[in-house]
């Protein structure tokens, strides 16, 4: 390892983002890699120190074997590591992994000369834009469930700690990749897949549609925050997501054709009779759905993006659609289903 290159930690190193944005930054950066597991693709790539966020001691004693081997001086932090879950719930998780976690690990930083601290948030922050209207970095910021609740509480908490670092928070849209990786989109292929009848209804207006955001894209935006750390005003926001958004419908007719060869007819039911149906399920021995009774509530949130900020001071946009990367990541399904089934947590194929 070469200590003469900047140094550069990642916090959740061997999540789905974390490991894309070490690989990317292996070769022109000492890459530390913080994380309660070690991943098999980053091993002789980065150096790996097992952390626990929730943990102000464990962080502590993480960067003090930082200081160590590379000095005082850290180019910048990306700190991805929080908690999620579609399950609900769980405020204690959210308040212990995402929140108490980033305070341990800004505590542990304090005696570093840090140039950068990036923040991985979620669009989700955001309240939901009418239609025919996008979301940009000025808009009205409402969090409905824990998980945007917590990225908004620990923005403010870095912003109130009024570090020297200059700090980026980044509004994230949901990630995937050519071969899906993304929770929504891997359900939605299922359901349709499998010819579910829940697949034809929705409790939401079907025109509304979220922004989604290729790992790709993502991490070129992240290489480029890093890059012009020394130059991005502080307290930084950038919103990231292609400016391109499908609906809901639009999504559901495109994997209908791309899996079936015929659009998938979506009919709107009342919320009400979509969380009987969401909780009847759930009853159901060895079947717990992945629609929650709570989620129903958000169908209706609408979520298209404005990158124009990021455009103007990263030079960044996205290279990625969705739509045009449907096609790719269903042949990747069709190609061998019971191996994507696997990889993507749904068990055995039906068939």
């Amino acid at each position: 390892m070469n200590s003469n290159k900047p140094v550069l930690l990642v916090t959740g190193v061997s999540g789905r983002i974390g490991k894309s944005v070490a690989l990317k930054f292996a070769n022109d950066y000492q890459v530390v890699g913080l994380d309660i597991a070690e991943s098999e693709a980053l091993k002789d790539k980065i150096d790996f120190l097992f952390t626990d966020i929730s943990s102000a001691e464990n962080v502590k004693d993480s960067l003090a074997k930082v200081r160590e081997k590379y000095g005082e001086k850290i180019a910048s932090v990306i700190h991805l590591a929080a908690y999620y879950t579609f399950s609900g719930g769980q405020w204690e998780k959210y308040e212990q992994i995402t929140i108490q976690g980033t305070q341990n690990l800004l505590d542990a930083l304090a005696d570093f000369t840090l140039d950068q601290f990036v923040f991985s948030s979620t669009m989700l922050v955001y309240n939901p834009a009418p239609l025919g209207a996008k979301l940009d970095e000025d808009s009205v910021v409402n969090a409905k469930w824990e998980y945007p609740l917590s990225k908004v509480k620990t923005e403010n908490l870095i912003l109130e700690r009024k570090s020297p670092a200059r700090s980026v928070m980044l509004r994230i849209a949901g990630i995937y990749d050519d071969g899906c990786h993304s929770i929504p989109l891997s359900q939605q292929i299922v359901r349709i897949y499998e010819k579910q009848l829940e697949s034809h209804f929705f409790p939401g207006n079907p025109q509304h549609g979220a922004t989604f955001l290729h790992m790709d894209d993502l991490v070129r935006a992240i290489q480029l925050i890093v890059e012009k750390r020394n130059t991005l005003s502080h307290d930084e926001l950038f919103i990231l997501g292609e400016p391109e958004h499908l609906s809901y419908r639009e999504l559901q007719d495109e994997m209908g054709m791309l899996i079936h060869g015929k659009k998938w007819p979506t009919l709107r039911i009342p919320k009400w009779m979509a969380k009987v149906g969401a909780y009847l399920q759930g009853l159901i021995p060895g079947k717990k759905g992945f629609i929650q009774p709570w989620m129903i509530d958000l169908a209706d949130d609408h979520y298209p993006v404005d990158v124009a900020k990021a455009k103007k001071i990263l030079g960044w946009e996205p290279i990625h659609v969705l739509k045009n990367t449907l096609p790719v990541m269903v042949e990747g399904f069709k190609r061998d289903p019971e191996a994507w089934y696997r990889e993507h947590g749904f068990g055995k194929l039906k068939q």
